[in-house]
């Protein structure tokens, strides 16, 4: 098997020490809280102050025309660069961003699907997207987000069961594993011996058909998706869903959530999260299943 070189990922922790010395790159602080009944979820609290992109508000600048000299980790040709997220929830954590103006809303092209194949072709780990701000994005300009794995370790908590999903895709009584709408299917040339282009092919060629399942769309016909929705993928498993709103019950959800990461801030209800749990609150912010 053909190992990663990981040199963006090196590249990222270097850049992300001289940034945070700097002011630049302002990771959260967390902590882990202990939950035996929400696992495999996992759940960190907020201690450092709720960042600008989680609060509610009028218009917000773009961060990316221009983006920060000190994030930026390479240039991808002409058309993307490797960024640091401002507010890492991990070393490393970086942004697959278009350099010119691209709409978050809009549909992801070829050219960032080759950008992405090119990035996970050294550094893997998980992938996600959220394609606008009911689906949990932050930020109008288009950007994939990247939280970097070493070979063999779990790309989320959530992992294995995608994993076991697709070995075994009709639980008992038929149909769909969980009540809300999502497509999950095997990759096949995620890993770094595939070249290039037959990863980015891939990616494109499953998020169409994703797209079409799920009623998002058809880039051929539609100006944009119709419906909100969340990616995440890795090398072995790409998974989207169709969402119906941002939050429930203080939490903010974006793609990490159905990836088994929740974040509980000060606006956070804990206890109805505790009572219902993390299955109940996935489904309040996904759309149903149609019977």
């Amino acid at each position: 098997m053909v190992g990663r070189a990981e040199r963006i990922w090196q590249e990222a922790l270097e850049r992300s020490r001289r940034a945070e010395a700097i002011g630049a790159l302002v990771p959260l602080s967390t902590e882990r809280l202990s939950y035996p009944e929400l696992e495999p979820f996992s759940l960190r609290r907020l201690l450092s102050k709720t960042p600008k992109h989680l609060r509610g508000g009028g218009p917000k600048p773009n961060p990316f025309l221009p983006w920060e000299p000190d994030l930026e980790v390479r240039r991808l040709a002409d058309a993307h660069v490797v960024l640091l997220n401002k507010y890492p929830v991990q070393p490393g954590h970086v942004l697959v961003i278009t350099q010119q103006w691209q709409p978050q809303a809009g549909w992801l092209r070829p050219l960032d699907w080759a950008a992405v194949a090119h990035v996970g072709g050294d550094t893997g780990g998980l992938w996600f997207f959220n394609s606008c701000a009911a689906a949990g994005a932050s930020q109008p300009h288009r950007h994939l987000q990247l939280l970097p794995r070493r070979s063999g370790e779990a790309s989320c908590p959530l992992a294995a069961l995608f994993i076991e999903q697709l070995r075994d895709p009709a639980p008992a009584g038929g149909g769909a594993r969980w009540p809300w709408r999502y497509a999950l299917s095997p990759r096949e040339h995620g890993h770094p011996s595939a070249s290039e282009e037959a990863r980015a092919e891939e990616l494109q060629r499953l998020y169409q058909a994703h797209a079409a399942a799920l009623g998002l769309g058809d880039p051929a016909h539609d100006p944009q998706p119709r419906h909100p929705y969340n990616l995440l993928f890795d090398d072995t498993w790409f998974l989207t869903v169709r969402r119906e709103r941002e939050h429930c019950a203080g939490f903010s959800l974006n793609a990490l959530g159905f990836a088994g990461y929740l974040l509980v801030s000060e606006r956070s209800d804990l206890g109805w999260l505790l009572e219902h749990g993390p299955w109940e609150l996935l489904r309040r912010v996904s759309s149903p299943r149609p019977h």
